[in-house]
């Protein structure tokens, strides 16, 4: 596990802001959410801890502006965690609530 100090979770409001992040990254851990999801909130502080202690991107994404992303990536509940690496979507959780170890494994594995 790599520790780093100055990895937050990044926010992005569309979807061109989620590619570009995709493109720049190696590897992206993506949070999809909303609003009013309470589950969504009580990870925050678990993706500070997983953006410092890998070295993925973290991104969360709040699909309301672009509905077509919620198709694209099949969503069917939040929170929805995408892994990414090299711009390709290699494995995703739609599990609810993830203590922070195995995000961490999620992430790195």
């Amino acid at each position: 596990m790599t520790e780093t100090t100055d990895a937050r979770p990044r926010t992005v409001e569309t979807r061109a802001a989620l590619d570009d992040v995709l493109a720049a990254e190696d590897r992206v851990l993506v949070m999809i959410r909303t609003a009013g999801c309470a589950i969504c909130q009580s990870m925050e502080p678990i993706l500070d801890g997983v953006a410092r202690a890998t070295d993925a991107a973290v991104v969360v994404f709040n699909p309301k502006a672009d509905l077509d992303a919620v198709a694209d990536f099949e969503v069917r509940s939040v929170p929805t965690f995408l892994l990414f690496e090299d711009g390709d979507l290699i494995d995703r959780r739609a599990d609810g609530f993830v203590p922070a170890e195995e995000l961490v494994a999620f992430t790195e594995n």
